[in-house]
């Protein structure tokens, strides 16, 4: 009964008439941002750091959650319409969604792709509002050892799990670390890595470090690989469904959640997996599995509902335990630092009138989404037809602007142009941005629980491990780095691999041979969004 009257508190607060308006703005920004291809989210909240600096916290934060929200269903219409994923988890969607709009079906591919997304976007809300003081009762209990562990895991599992090169990996968050060290000791107070230059003693801005990454990166890359061709876009009508398109959509729907939260919530988050769950699923229950790679609407509902019920996992760790899971989410945890609040369990306790505001601006931005995308799905797809150099010079000047409205400082300019630089050696040599995004973010937090566990053990490293939790953390991040190496060897020992070995590795559920069929037919002109670019793969 607690929770629900602070989610009233929290609907009162939010439905005043400026936190309306900032919601609106928010999903109208956020659906934008994830038509465009390649510009994400993440870098849409980056960019409006500065202007949020005189902002009310919980109005920001209701903004950047409506962008955040938006980006995914965005994302689904460039994926339906161009065959060029917006973000990386509609990859998926645009195997089904492309060959529907093809054959002449894009209206129902873009319903089914919105209304899946409200449906799952309000029951992931849903279940955020029932686990996160769960979660919140756990952390409290634990001690500087286990939060030092749980961060660990969560800079490992995103590090090397997901990527496709560990080596890559670990090497975006090795640099990542090294930027978070910039500055201070704050024990001793000695300079680090600052070189003798004055303006690094206070520490590298996230903001800087964020649009540099994420703005000046990405546009440094397209302009790299800009084409003259503009891409042609598939027409489509307001869109609607008919009865047999309800029928076969809403388990899908359903299944869709049920993969996409808890993915979400985990440690190393992210929808990519959940949506390719998802769309294996369908394909096995389907009554019609012959449609599939020739435009099933199962294969646009189920993975579009995972990626919209990954969000609101995404931010449960994010507010009851201050570790963020994407690009977003740390970008957004960047803004409470940088407004002077602890994010972590305390959060709920300290500031429960902002937690429960913007939990249930969630609510309202999904009815929001729902509302703007189904009537306006012709509108996005104009914005397809936007050209590149105009898009991406606009990108440059505001990223620029903000930069340097943080602090004034022209030193910062010059920081933005080399770490935009960095982002697109990142780009260019294939290092996934999500690793060193949150070495940046989580770094510093990470060494303020590693001195309090030495403090607390009188410098004895045993007090790494003093507390039940903290052990079972480093058990099962050592499982999740030495399973793929026995894996590896038992393949190799045998001379490729077995069935037993694809089926762990796919988790039991797809085949290795079906594997290959199934990212055959993903588009092959897709471009993924920064934000979510953890594969570590070059882009072409």
């Amino acid at each position: 009964m607690e929770t629900l009257s602070l989610l009233m508190d929290g609907f009162a607060s939010a439905l005043t008439p400026i936190n309306l308006l900032f919601a609106l703005v928010g999903v109208i920004l956020g659906t934008a941002v994830g038509v465009l291809p390649g510009i994400g989210p993440a870098m849409a909240v980056a960019l409006l750091l500065p202007v949020t600096y005189g902002m009310e916290t919980s109005s920001a934060l209701i903004m950047f959650a409506g962008i955040y929200y938006g980006g995914m269903y965005g994302g689904s219409t460039t994926s339906i319409l161009l065959n060029t994923p917006g973000e990386s988890s509609t990859v998926i969607t645009a195997i089904e969604g492309h060959k529907m709009a093809k054959n002449g079906r894009a209206a129902q591919a873009l319903a089914t792709a919105a209304i899946g997304s409200f449906v799952a976007g309000t029951i992931g809300t849903a279940l955020l509002v029932g686990f996160a003081p769960i979660v919140v009762k756990f952390a409290v209990s634990l001690g500087a050892p286990s939060y030092f562990a749980i961060m660990v895991l969560a800079l490992i599992t995103v590090t090397a799990v997901l990527g496709s090169s560990k080596i890559r990996g670990f090497a975006a968050l090795g640099l990542g670390l090294a930027i978070g060290l910039v500055g201070m000791d704050p024990v001793s107070g000695q300079s680090r890595l600052t070189f003798g230059f004055a303006p690094l003693v206070d520490g590298l801005d996230i903001v800087v470090v964020a649009v540099a990454i994420f703005a000046i990166g990405e546009a440094l890359w397209i302009a790299a690989h800009l084409r003259s061709n503009p891409s042609r876009t598939i027409p489509v009508g307001r869109p609607w469904m008919g009865k047999e398109d309800w029928k076969r959509s809403w388990k899908p729907w359903l299944r869709g959640t049920a993969y996409g939260f808890p993915f979400g919530a985990l440690p190393a988050g992210g929808a990519e997996v959940p949506t390719f769950l998802s769309y294996v699923t369908e394909k096995k229950l389907s009554k019609h599995p012959e449609e599939f790679g020739h435009g099933a609407i199962e294969g646009v509902a189920g993975p579009e509902a995972a990626n919209n019920a990954s969000a609101a996992g995404t931010l449960t760790p994010m507010l009851a335990l201050g570790l963020p899971t994407n690009a977003t989410a740390a970008v957004m945890l960047a803004f409470l630092t940088m407004k002077g609040i602890q994010p972590g369990p305390l959060l709920f306790e300290n500031e429960p009138a902002l937690v429960w505001t913007l939990i249930a601006s969630l609510f309202i931005g999904n009815t929001l989404l729902l509302l703007i995308n189904l009537p306006l799905a012709p509108v996005w797809a104009k914005l397809l037809k936007i050209p590149r150099p105009f898009l991406y010079a606009g990108i440059l000047f505001f990223a620029t602007l903000g930069a340097f409205s943080v602090n004034m400082q022209t030193a910062d300019l010059w920081l933005l142009l080399l770490i935009g630089i960095l982002g697109f050696a990142l780009r260019r040599f294939g290092l996934p941005i999500l690793p060193l995004i949150l070495g940046v973010i989580i770094g510093p937090m990470a060494e303020q629980q590693l001195r309090k566990s030495f403090q607390l053990s009188a410098g004895e490293v045993s007090g790494l491990w003093s507390e039940p939790v903290a052990v079972t953390v480093y058990i099962i991040i050592a499982i999740l780095l030495l399973v793929p190496l026995i894996l590896a060897f038992l393949r190799k020992s045998r001379g490729g691999s077995s069935e037993l070995t694809a089926g762990l590795a796919s988790g039991g559920m797809i085949s290795e041979d079906e594997l290959d069929k199934v990212e055959s037919q993903q588009p092959s002109s897709g471009r993924h969004s920064t934000e979510d670019d953890l594969d570590g793969k070059d882009k072409p």
